[in-house]
């Protein structure tokens, strides 16, 4: 098994993040106390500069905001969907005494880094270019590493890491991947052609662009949009940083 708490000869530190009038913020508090740990309960930026032995991220929000302020420490998810392997809510007091005592292993899950007109985003989970206008079909190119996946018509096109592979581009119809694999999936949103493709690509040089638009397209980062894209304009997916999980007995399937 791994430890996640270090050598300290102290009593090691703990942050918990969440919405900070949640009840479960405070029970999460409780626990790491009863097993040991020292609380740390604040926002994610100030958790990534306090540097604790590893993080609670309470669900699916903290858990992407803990991301986006760069954390470096591994980070335990409750409640935060499958593919992080997220511990349940009320297992969450077993599972601290066990990441705390020491029976904990740990995974990583690569990022997508995005950029876009010199914005540069980061997501877990996936990335999305989407009408904003419900029946507006736009087109819609893909690219791998300067070469043409290819072009179609549809509502939209979400390209997510094997992370974000349980959810929305399954949701469309893409494959589960596995993680650790350097891979990406990409997926048609409500495609025009009556048999449409998806294609497993590697994930260290994608651009996405808007070829021909119908609607205002929106492009999303995760949980969040991030801005408008018109024609002529690439978005770039480059290999992002590493989130590393504490896994404990309680944590969800890896499939």
């Amino acid at each position: 098994m791994d430890s996640v708490v270090g050598d300290e000869e102290s009593s090691p530190s703990v942050g918990v993040a969440g919405e900070p009038e949640a009840a479960r913020v405070a029970a999460a508090e409780s626990a790491v106390a009863d097993a040991g740990g020292v609380p740390l309960v604040d926002d994610p930026a100030t958790l990534v500069g306090a540097s604790p032995s590893f993080v609670v991220a309470l669900g699916e929000s903290a858990l992407l905001d803990l991301v986006r302020a760069g954390i470096d420490v591994p980070v335990l998810p409750v409640d935060a969907g499958r593919g992080v392997r997220s511990v349940p809510n009320h297992a969450l007091a077993e599972a601290l005494q066990h990441a705390l005592g020491g029976e904990a292993t740990t995974e990583s899950r690569r990022c997508f880094d995005v950029t876009i007109d010199g914005e540069d985003a980061v997501a877990l989970f996936d990335v999305t270019l989407v009408t904003a206008e419900p029946a507006r079909i736009s087109e819609y190119a893909v690219r791998s590493r300067g070469d043409l996946v290819s072009q179609f018509r549809a509502d939209g096109v979400v390209v997510s890491t094997p992370t974000g592979s349980h959810g929305y581009a399954k949701a469309a119809g893409g494959p589960t991947l596995e993680p650790g694999t350097g891979t990406g999936v990409v997926v048609p949103i409500a495609p025009f052609a009556i048999q449409a493709d998806h294609w497993v690509v590697a994930d260290d040089d994608l651009q996405l662009s808007v070829e021909r638009d119908e609607g205002t397209v929106s492009l999303r980062v995760d949980d969040r949009a991030l801005r408008e894209v018109g024609p002529a304009v690439t978005v770039s997916l480059s290999a992002g940083p590493e989130l590393t999980l504490v896994c404990t007995a309680e944590s969800g399937a890896r499939w």
